[in-house]
C-alpha cells in the first residue's frame, strides 16, 4: 500500500509539471507574436514567472517521490520494493528526464531574458522548439511501461 500511494503521488507531480513544461513554451511563443503590445506582454510575463516557479515546485515533489521509489528499498525493504534490480531502462528514463529539466530551465532563462529587455527565436522556432518535451515524453513512458532493458 505504501509503494502505491507513493508511487501515485510521484505521478501525481510528474503530470503537474509535465503540464508546466508544456505550457510555458506556448507562453513564449505568445510573447514572440506579442511584440507590440505592452499590456499582453506584462500580463504574460507574470503568467510565465508563476508558471515557472510552480513547476519548480513539482519537479521538486516529484524527484523526491521517485527517489524514495527508486532507492526507498534501502531505507524501508519491507514497505518498498526493489524495482530497478539488475534493470538500466531507469538509466535511460532519468537521462530523458534530464533533458526534459534542462528543456524547462531552457524555458525559464528565454522567459528571465525577454523579461530583461533580451529577444526570443522567432514564434515558428519556438512551436518546433515546444513539440519535442513530447517526443521526450513518449520515451520516458515507454521505458517505465516496457522495461525494455
Amino acid at each position: 500500500m505504501t509503494y502505491l500511494l507513493i508511487k501515485s503521488l510521484h505521478l501525481l507531480f510528474v503530470i503537474a509539471w509535465m503540464a508546466t513544461v508544456f505550457y510555458l513554451p506556448r507562453i513564449l511563443v505568445n510573447l514572440a507574436e506579442t511584440a507590440n503590445e505592452p499590456a499582453v506582454q506584462a500580463r504574460l510575463q507574470l503568467m510565465g514567472r508563476r508558471l515557472y516557479k510552480f513547476g519548480h515546485n513539482m519537479f521538486g515533489m516529484a524527484f523526491i517521490f521517485g527517489l524514495v521509489l527508486w532507492q526507498g528499498w534501502r531505507v524501508f525493504p519491507a514497505s518498498l520494493p526493489n524495482v530497478t534490480a539488475g534493470m538500466h531502462w531507469i538509466d535511460a528514463k532519468l537521462t530523458l528526464v534530464a533533458i526534459l529539466l534542462a528543456y524547462f530551465i531552457w524555458a525559464g532563462r528565454a522567459l528571465k531574458r525577454k523579461a530583461a529587455g533580451g529577444s526570443l527565436p522567432s514564434s515558428r522556432a519556438l512551436r518546433w522548439i515546444n513539440e519535442l518535451p513530447v517526443l521526450l515524453l513518449l520515451g520516458v513512458i515507454f521505458l517505465v511501461l516496457a522495461k525494455p532493458f
